[in-house]
């Protein structure tokens, strides 16, 4: 494995050294939002981990191979190219015998934390279960990832495009524990409550430490979703966001987009008829799930 495993220095020193690593994702660049906001905001979710004592280290897989950790090009050529792939599982082996410029998805991005002995992944929104899944079937496969992947996922819950009740019955099904952190709901990505309780509510950053430490001593398998609110000033009104991600959906289904090309779709239409706040409120939750996580892998490392 280590030969399609490149580290950067400052993953190497972090290694080297025991420093807590959190891993952030790529696809958020190169597919969730448009330049330059989107390099702006990987440069800013690394300063705030690296502010808050850990080591940032965003994945993609470049020339081959996957990097744990990017340097500033590598971070604009994501930024900036027209012909990134977005890597999920099925993905791997042919994006990178094909030496393609590969963004990881949170599923993949897991599988490379792990793959690099990184506990730590920081995200907006996992993916879930799609509204119409009587029909299509189409379910993501972060959802399959998190139930056997051993990766720690802070986020502000499931992207509001999908069906977040039934994403959350699919992840009590496979025992994979929902925390959240100072909330008894699952968010709604962009607003704090779905109306969904969660079974385990954490009011410190150190029990949740706690608890990942108990998990990990137990060997039991598979992640654990931190469940992050965004924040009151930044959330977005209920009924107002539902409407819209409403007519984003018909727009999909007038159009036949479906698959893998669905979720940077529909948050692209979504941006569009909110006038740009949507990205404002995605931006800052992803920045407040940065502190978070950062913290949280600062304080399991205490434990040891």
């Amino acid at each position: 494995m280590n030969e399609y495993l490149e580290f950067s220095k400052e993953v190497q020193e972090a290694i080297k050294n025991e420093l807590p690593i959190v891993a952030l994702e790529s696809t958020i660049i190169s597919h969730g939002m448009p330049y330059p906001q989107n390099i702006e905001m990987a440069e800013r979710c690394e300063d705030i981990v690296r502010e808050n004592g850990a080591v940032p280290a965003t994945i993609a897989i470049m020339n081959g191979k996957i990097k744990i950790g990017l340097s500033k090009e590598d971070l604009k050529t994501l930024a900036t190219a027209k012909n990134v792939a977005k890597v999920s599982r099925r993905d791997f082996a042919a994006v990178i015998a094909e030496g393609e410029i590969g963004a990881t998805t949170v599923a993949s991005t897991m599988i490379c934390a792990e793959m690099a002995g990184i506990k730590f992944f920081v995200t907006g929104g996992i993916g879930g279960v799609h509204r119409g899944f009587e029909e299509t079937m189409d379910v993501s496969a972060d959802l399959e990832e998190l139930c056997k992947t051993n990766v720690n996922v802070i986020c502000a819950g499931a992207k509001s495009i999908l069906d977040i009740p039934r994403t959350l019955e699919y992840l009590e099904t496979k025992g994979v524990p929902v925390i959240g952190y100072k909330t008894d709901q699952l968010p709604a990505f962009f607003t704090r409550e779905s109306g969904l309780k969660l079974a385990i509510r954490k009011d410190s950053l150190n029990e949740i430490a706690q608890l990942i430490n108990a998990k990990d001593a137990l060997e039991l398998s598979g992640g654990t979703v931190i469940a992050n609110p965004i924040s009151e000033d930044d959330q977005l009104d209920k009924d107002y966001i539902d409407s819209i991600i409403n007519e984003a959906i018909e727009s999909a289904n007038e159009e036949g987009i479906s698959g893998k090309e669905m979720t940077p779709f529909l948050l692209s239409k979504i941006v569009d008829k909110t006038n740009g706040k949507s990205l404002e409120a995605n931006i800052s939750l992803v920045f407040n799930n940065a502190d978070i996580g950062s913290k949280l892998a600062v304080e399991l490392s205490k434990l040891f």
